[in-house]
């Protein structure tokens, strides 16, 4: 089922709401214990959908023109509300942008992320935007938040990140190809919480249970895997994404304890500030190396794969940083930019082609 059609069955079956939510980080245990449908816009991919996308700059990156097109053009037509994290000041201004432009009338929240998280007012920061952003999504709920549901809400995506970790730390034993496995880990974009924590655990239970991967395990880094085709190429070139930082996927990705939850909004701000080092974020960025680093030696993987979006400003900031890191490892990288295009160029997957043809060499002189 798409997506389209869900938001619909949600709403017939279950009476909940839909709000559209840009990239990337956002409390979404509020959305799940208010019972609203959390619908992720990232793009999409393709090109653009109608005319508005045409009123941004040329060097916006896709992700935001896409969006402005996708929601003038009627594309979230069928939710209640959109959410727009401050990201970045682009998607940040769509909040004003849809409306003023696109003509779309309904809701736009704003959630704001600290410059930086490292210092300790930081954490009174987030816990004020955590409880002002509440309020905005209680009057599109039309109900107000039972602190037990968030409590609730935060041990189910606590579940939910555990076997998603598995996953990606088992990954050299899952019997999936990556199309296969992002394709199950993205329908957590849109699905349901508990649906998608349904299809985690049929997953996780194939662990080990087929032949463990054969090709060269490589870290992939960027914002969003897309198109999926790249993905596709890898494998067919004789290689796997053995380690994960991709902003839609791992980095989002909290691992902690599943202690009792005394006081949720302690533990959705812990939550907040648990997840991996992103520029997104405003993380530091020696912290970032450090979580590549170890990413890499985790996973045994060969090689690095850089992976983002023409124009993404927080993720071009790293990229000197992370091309310097693995450089004095003596790992090769391979850097690789798009506009969210559907498929790939001839040129881009010889690039990929002749990138893990080196890592196999280096594989075989070790």
């Amino acid at each position: 089922m798409t997506r389209e059609p869900y938001i619909q069955r949600q709403r017939s079956e279950h009476g909940r709401k839909a709000v559209a939510v840009l990239p990337v980080h956002y409390p979404k245990e509020l959305l799940t214990a208010l019972d609203l449908l959390a619908v992720e816009v990232w793009g999409p991919p393709g090109a653009p959908r109608g005319d508005a996308a045409g009123r941004i700059q040329t060097y916006v990156c896709a992700v935001v023109r896409n969006a402005l097109g996708f929601l003038a053009s009627g594309g979230a037509d069928g939710v209640d509300a959109a959410l727009f994290p401050h990201t970045c000041d682009s998607i940040q201004q769509l909040a004003t942008l849809a409306s003023d432009f696109g003509g779309w009338k309904k809701p736009a929240i704003t959630f704001l992320h600290p410059k930086d998280p490292g210092r300790p007012s930081a954490r009174a920061f987030v816990l004020a935007e955590l409880h002002a952003l509440a309020g905005k999504l209680e009057a599109v709920a039309g109900r107000s938040l039972d602190p037990d549901r968030l409590a609730a809400a935060i041990r189910l995506h606590r579940d939910i990140d555990a076997h998603r970790a598995a996953l990606l730390d088992g990954r050299a034993s899952l019997p999936l190809d990556d199309r296969e496995l992002y394709a199950l880990l993205r329908r957590g974009e849109w699905l349901w919480p508990e649906e998608h924590l349904s299809e985690l655990r049929l997953a996780r239970a194939l662990l080990g249970t087929g032949k463990p991967q054969a090709g060269v395990p490589v870290l992939v880094t960027g914002y969003v895997p897309e198109p999926a085709a790249t993905l596709a190429i890898l494998n067919g070139a004789g290689a796997f994404v053995a380690a994960d930082d991709y902003a839609a996927v791992g980095r989002r990705l909290v691992r902690e304890a599943d202690l009792p939850v005394s006081d949720p909004w302690e533990a959705l701000l812990e939550r907040y500030l648990g997840a991996p080092p992103c520029p997104t974020r405003s993380a530091d960025q020696g912290a970032r190396m450090r979580h590549l680093a170890a990413l890499l030696d985790r996973s045994s993987s060969r090689g690095v794969l850089i992976h983002v979006v023409k124009f993404c400003e927080p993720e071009l900031f790293d990229v000197p940083a992370i091309r310097r890191t693995f450089a004095a490892r003596g790992v090769p990288v391979l850097y690789l930019e798009g506009e969210l295009e559907r498929q790939l160029s001839g040129q881009v997957e010889t690039r990929i082609e002749a990138f893990v043809e080196m890592l196999s060499g280096a594989r075989g002189a070790a």
